[in-house]
Parts: structure tokens; sequence; C-alpha cells
């Protein structure tokens, strides 16, 4: 009992932190700072940012190319410690599943990969400063994270019995199981969308709504603009896309929003109207809220330009999104009679 205690607060410690990073590295991203640190795993040699004259020296002197900018060293450093404390966390979990392996409601597989998972999200958080920001990078780094706040999520859902907020058993058809698992799908494939089109410094490609450049079908390349691999030893900070190919990348965004909003909404809209009720109709509620909020946020980035605080909310929102499509989707597929009363299962 006591193993699974400290196991379900570790995972929720977990969830709360890995939203919290994801957020942050959104900050850092659109404010510039991702190459506030130009070497890894320190930051100009040091495992704290440069502050008294001679080690700032020292800094300038070894990086002469991009001399020290303390605030967006510091962001990049701060994004950094945060994501190692959550490797620590998933490394408690991983060993409280396996010390606590012979309770059968104990899940040890998720555990054990979210640790190589969050291993691999290191080795791009390298990469992604190692290679100058380049785009494919930077965005397998955003889906890395994305997924392994998704997979806490899981876990935590079937730590918690979450499927219990049905207050009624729920039989679902195959048809909505369907739509449900197609929606999270489409969530986290426009979730790369904007990754990317982040990532490529696009997101004022396409100033005006809801037109682009003035018109319904601008010119674009989408050639140029999905090509994931180019050249080593380039910097990408700032963008390298030529116009057409940026079109492409934000209008691609924006037609993945409009099929995000046909699906997701429709699918909310039918299940609220419908017959579930308990958790399946508060999940499907904020999903909807969600939809909307996270719509008005795209949009306003648009004809505000870009600022920050509402970029990095349209992150964090589409991060909530994505979790409550998971949310979904369990309760659709679990048997609420048959949850268990502690772990949810040995996965």
């Amino acid at each position: 009992m006591a193993s699974s205690k400290v196991f379900k607060f570790v995972t929720a410690t977990a969830v709360l932190l890995a939203f919290f990073v994801i957020v942050l590295g959104a900050y850092v991203r659109l404010s510039d700072a991702g190459l506030g640190c130009p070497d890894w795993p320190g930051c100009y040699g040091q495992i704290l940012v440069p502050s008294s004259d001679s080690t700032i020296e020292q800094a300038n002197h070894a990086f002469p190319e991009r001399p020290l900018e303390a605030g967006k060293a510091w962001k990049e450093m701060l994004h950094r410690y945060f994501a190692s404390f959550l490797g620590l966390l998933i490394l408690v979990m991983a060993v409280s599943a396996w010390l606590n392996r012979n309770n059968p409601l104990q899940q040890k597989w998720l555990p054990s990969f979210l640790l190589l998972l969050v291993m691999f999200q290191g080795a791009l958080g390298m990469w992604t400063v190692t290679l100058l920001l380049k785009p494919v990078i930077v965005t397998l780094h955003l889906l890395a994270g994305i997924m392994t706040l998704a997979l806490l999520w899981f876990v935590g859902l079937k730590a918690f019995a979450i499927s219990r907020l049905s207050s009624q058993i729920y039989v679902p058809s195959k048809t909505i199981k369907v739509w449900a698992l197609l929606a999270m799908t489409v969530v986290y494939g426009q979730i790369a969308l904007g990754g990317w089109t982040s990532t490529n410094y696009v997101a004022l490609h396409c100033w005006d709504f809801p037109t682009c450049q003035g018109k319904w079908l601008p010119e674009t390349d989408f050639s140029e603009g999905f090509t994931l691999w180019r050249g080593l030893g380039q910097s990408y900070e700032g963008g390298v896309l030529s116009n057409a190919g940026g079109v492409a990348v934000h209008f691609s965004h924006r037609l993945g929003a409009l099929i995000t909003l046909i699906l997701v909404g429709g699918l909310s809209i039918v299940l609220l109207r419908g017959e579930p009720k308990g958790g399946v109709k508060i999940v499907a509620g904020c999903m909807f809220v969600l939809l909307l909020l996270q719509i008005t946020l795209g949009i306003s980035n648009v004809l505000l330009r870009l600022p920050t605080l509402i970029a990095v909310a349209h992150n964090g929102v589409a991060a909530l999104l994505f979790l409550f499509t998971i949310s979904l989707n369990y309760l659709l597929f679990s048997t609420p009679e048959g949850e268990k009363q502690e772990g949810g299962g040995n996965v």
C-alpha cells in the first residue's frame, strides 16, 4: 500500500512538472532563447550561467560568435534544470514500479518505457543545441515531450482508476470509439504541424485572417516547406524558408486546425447531446471548451502579431486538449465495473 501511494504521488507530480516543462520550453523557444547557452549540458562551460566578470569574459572568449546574454541563458538553463528533475521523477517511478512488481496491480512496463523515452528526450535536447535549432530535431523534441506528458497522464489515469468518474455503465458504439481514436491522432498531428510552424519561424507568414497574405490560395512551395533534413553546420535561428515555403507550412497548420475543429468539435457535440453521463460527458465538455479556446488563441496570435503570452498559452492548451482526448479514449475503452482498486492494471 505504501509503495502504491508513493507511485501515485510521484506520478501526479511528474504529470504537473511535465506540463510545466512543455510550457516553459515553448516560452524559451518563443523568446528566442533556444541557443541562450550554445553548449550542452552546461552553459558556456559552467553548471550555472556565468555571472562574475571573469567567467563572463571566459564565456565570451570561448564562444565569440555568440556573446553571453544572461537573460536568455537563464531561461534555457532553467528549462534544463526542470527537465532534469522530471527525468529524476520518472526514474523514481520506474524504480518504485519494479520494487513493487509482485503486486499484480502495479504498472511496470509503461514506467520503464517512460524512462527510455525521457533519456531519448534528453538526447534531443542536446541535439537541439548542437545542431543549431534544426527544425526536425526541435519538432521531435516537442513531440517527445508531449508524448512523455501523455504517457504520464495515462499512467495516472490507470493508477487513480479515473474511469470511476462514470456515474453509470456506458457502452459506446464502435463508431464512437473509432472517431475518438481519430480525434486523438488528429490532435497529435496538429501539434506536430504547430511545432513545425514554430520551429521554422513561419507563424506570421500569413499575417491576416481568414485569408493569407490577402489571398484564399496563396503561393506555396510544399516541397521546400516540408523538407525535413537540411545541411549540417547552419544555424536555423530565425528560419531559413522562402516566403512560399513558409506560407506552405503555415497554411497547412491552418488547414489542420480546420480539420481538428470539425472532428473534435463534432465528436464533442455528439457526446454532449447523446447518451453518456458522468465522466465521458465531463471530458467531452472540457474538450469542446479547450478546442474553442485553442482556435481563439491561434487567431489572436496572427491578428496580434504573436505576443509571447498568447503564443505560450497556445502551446499549453494544445497539450491539455491532447490529454483530454486521451482521457476520452481511456473512458470509452475501459470497463468501469472491471476497474481494480489499486494501480489499474499491470501495463
